[in-house]
């Protein structure tokens, strides 16, 4: 089974910086979504220095991450127009994925949404008061009301659907031309991850599924999701797109698939591995 990124073990999460400041960390400042990185020619990287203020850049909020490798990083916001200083460039998160190591790309993905979740967390959702942040836990807390808001995470499954040699991959209608992928959608309240995965496979193509088995998850920082995958049996059944989130759905033999997600994604190791199993049978 091809299983995702695991955190190495030379990472730890932090909340407070170091008293002294550091020598040289690492910094991920990000413009909206887009991240600092070394322009081309160079080989991509991201900026190592005291304070981004020494590359000429001035930043809105600053949030310290922990350690990768020794290292100290934090995660920065710049001002929507700033403009990237020589030598730079700003790069959107998925088009880096395999130029950053996978460590510096998770710790990215992890920045993005810290950066967010701080920006967009700055009063009060209750009473309007301006917020606090925590030193012992990431979070920011109002000191009119009480109200304690922690970074969001939206949980989605996803699910492959397996039927003897053939697996049911759908097409959304935002994909890429030709791509089809494994079926997802978002947990409801209420709702077990099982639940969600029958529920929006069969809204989403009509048929049912039996024998749900988890694959693994996925931080997917687009903008705040984890997504949870999962292979299922077809059980019963008519196929039928919904027309609104799938365009069509077709089963596809293991040796004749269709253009299928980025390496990026856990819907193509989940197809993958799905592939490797049925193909050694």
């Amino acid at each position: 089974m091809s299983m995702p990124f695991q955190w190495p073990a030379a990472y730890v999460a932090a909340i407070q910086p170091p008293a002294e400041p550091p020598e040289r960390p690492l910094w991920f400042v990000f413009r909206d979504c887009e991240l600092l990185v070394a322009a081309a020619p160079a080989a991509v990287a991201l900026p190592h220095c005291n304070h981004p203020k020494n590359l000429g850049m001035m930043l809105e909020r600053t949030l310290y991450l922990g350690v990768l490798g020794g290292q100290h990083c934090f995660s920065a916001e710049a001002a929507a127009e700033a403009a990237a200083p020589q030598g730079w460039a700003w790069q959107g998160l998925r088009a880096l994925f395999g130029a950053l190591d996978d460590a510096q790309f998770a710790l990215a993905g992890r920045a993005l949404q810290i950066v967010d979740w701080d920006r967009t967390h700055q009063y009060c959702g209750a009473c309007g008061k301006a917020t606090e942040a925590s030193t012992s836990e990431r979070s920011r807390q109002c000191p009119g009301c009480g109200r304690v808001a922690y970074p969001r995470l939206s949980p989605a499954v996803m699910g492959l659907v397996r039927r003897e040699r053939e697996l049911l991959l759908a097409r959304s209608p935002r994909f890429p031309q030709g791509m089809y992928s494994a079926l997802a959608g978002f947990v409801e309240p209420g709702e077990t991850l099982e639940q969600c995965l029958e529920r929006e496979i069969h809204e989403e193509v009509g048929i049912r599924v039996r024998k749900a088995r988890y694959f693994a998850s996925q931080p997917w920082p687009f903008p705040h999701s984890l997504m949870i995958a999962f292979s299922a049996e077809y059980d019963s059944g008519d196929l039928r797109a919904d027309g609104a989130e799938i365009e069509d759905v077709q089963w596809f033999d293991v040796g004749n698939l269709p253009r299928m997600p980025a390496r990026i994604s856990i819907a193509r190791r989940l197809i993958d591995a799905a592939i490797g199993e049925m193909l050694a049978k």
